[in-house]
């Protein structure tokens, strides 16, 4: 990188570009530090340093008003938020963050590009999932930590919804979803994004993508239009699946027994892949572990079922006045619909012998050759942890900032006895 040129007053656009190459998924320039820049792709990058050159504040300052001046008289760009010491500007296919006193203690500017757009095939989906998305989901979240690659998969759902023949729109603060032209991207209305659900409900959309889901009025709207009969797919920031209904839960955003008719598929994205998804479904019965004679203890249960072997793995229900979450070691379903036929290498429920390694990058579980391409689940004691599938080489690497590995490190750092069986 040439640092002349970095600050070219031709052209702001061009400026930023200076930064970036095809492998650089944000840049991060930050008063007296050097530039630095995110590359690599979602769960799997690395912060890596452009130049030894110490940024200035008034460098970036001047960088800062070009951006907004571009914004401003550019039709293809616009100015999302510009508060004092805060701004966020949508510059073509650039999401800018600016900061400033008194709002930071240091001049900085973020710019993220998208550097990947898929299409639902891209994900090479189970059949049953392509089944359910296209013809019974209506109320999605979209769940994963931040830069797992949520807003990417829910680009791709656009997308695929709009093929079908949909009127499909976006809600979002900043618009940024990468989306074909014939789908129109909302921000708030008059700063609501209620506002702005009232509007859409006059445009009469099949499916809305709400980008993200933070305060209690996004889950309202989302609530409210989901409720209208609209077809929704919300990203929300979630380590699991299971965070991602409870955030739905927390104040009261959504009642309880209102859970499944307002979200019934839950994808969760890691490392920008589909790593799970859940199932919801409303049910009077004794919830489990409360005994199997006390009918009178039967209610509304909102059971959570991992969605392709129908494994139940969480009841949420309301006990003394309050909202209980709870794991559950449960059946599994009968199947519908052509799923994948067992291998033959082992018997549900065996023990799996297995020994476990990590370093700063991955944890990995070793079984064997036997158990290859096998469902193994992984145990704490008696405590169920997740799934993992075996790979040719008998063994199944899992990168370590994932929930799955940092959680299998904790319970090995507490000394649990980690075990495995082939899954149900």
């Amino acid at each position: 990188m040439n640092d002349d040129s970095t600050f070219d007053d031709d052209d702001e656009i061009v400026t930023l570009k200076a930064f970036f190459d095809e492998r650089t998924m944000s840049v991060h320039l930050v008063e007296k530090n050097p530039p630095r820049a995110k590359r690599g792709e979602p769960g799997n990058w690395e912060l890596v340093t452009l130049s030894d050159r110490i940024l200035t504040y008034e460098e970036l300052d001047i960088l800062a008003e070009a951006i907004l001046t571009s914004a401003e008289h550019d039709n293809d760009s616009f100015i999302e938020i510009e508060e004092e010491g805060a701004a966020v500007v949508q510059l073509r296919n650039l999401r800018i963050a600016i900061a400033r006193r008194p709002f930071a203690d240091k001049m900085e500017i973020s710019a993220i590009r998208p550097i990947v757009k898929l299409n639902l095939d891209d994900y090479q989906l189970s059949t049953k999932l392509m089944n359910r998305l296209e013809s019974r989901a209506e109320g999605i979240l979209v769940s994963g930590s931040p830069g797992s690659g949520k807003s990417t998969f829910a680009a791709a759902l656009a997308e695929f919804y709009s093929s079908k023949g949909n009127v499909v729109k976006t809600l979002e603060q900043p618009r940024d979803l990468q989306v074909e032209e014939s789908i129109v991207q909302y921000s708030p209305l008059d700063g609501s994004m209620e506002k702005a659900a009232d509007i859409l409900l006059l445009v009469r959309p099949d499916y809305v993508i709400y980008d993200e889901l933070r305060k209690n009025s996004d889950f309202r709207a989302y609530a409210d239009l989901r409720s209208a009969g609209v077809g929704m797919v919300g990203v929300v920031h979630a380590g699991s699946a299971i965070d991602s209904l409870q955030r739905l839960l927390l104040g009261g955003r959504v009642e309880l027994g209102q859970v499944p008719s307002t979200v019934d598929t839950v994808v969760h994205i890691e490392d920008g892949k589909v790593a799970k998804v859940s199932a919801m479904s409303l049910k009077v019965k004794l919830p489990t572990g409360m005994g199997g004679s006390q009918r009178d203890l039967a209610r509304p249960v909102v059971e959570v079922r991992e969605f392709e072997r129908g494994v139940l793995e969480y009841e949420m229900f309301t006990f003394g006045g309050e909202k209980v979450v709870l794991p559950v070691r449960g059946e599994s379903v009968p199947a519908t619909g052509r799923g994948r036929k067992p291998s033959g290498r082992g018997v549900p429920g065996e023990n799996v012998p297995i020994s476990i390694s990590y370093n700063k990058k991955k944890v990995t579980i070793y079984s064997g050759r036997k158990y290859a391409k096998q469902r193994i689940e992984i145990f704490a004691g008696d405590l169920y942890l997740f799934t993992s599938v075996v790979g040719r080489n008998g063994e199944s690497s899992i990168r370590i900032k994932t929930r799955q590995g940092s959680m299998l490190v904790d319970v090995m750092e507490e000394g649990a006895t980690v075990t495995a069986k082939i899954a149900q």
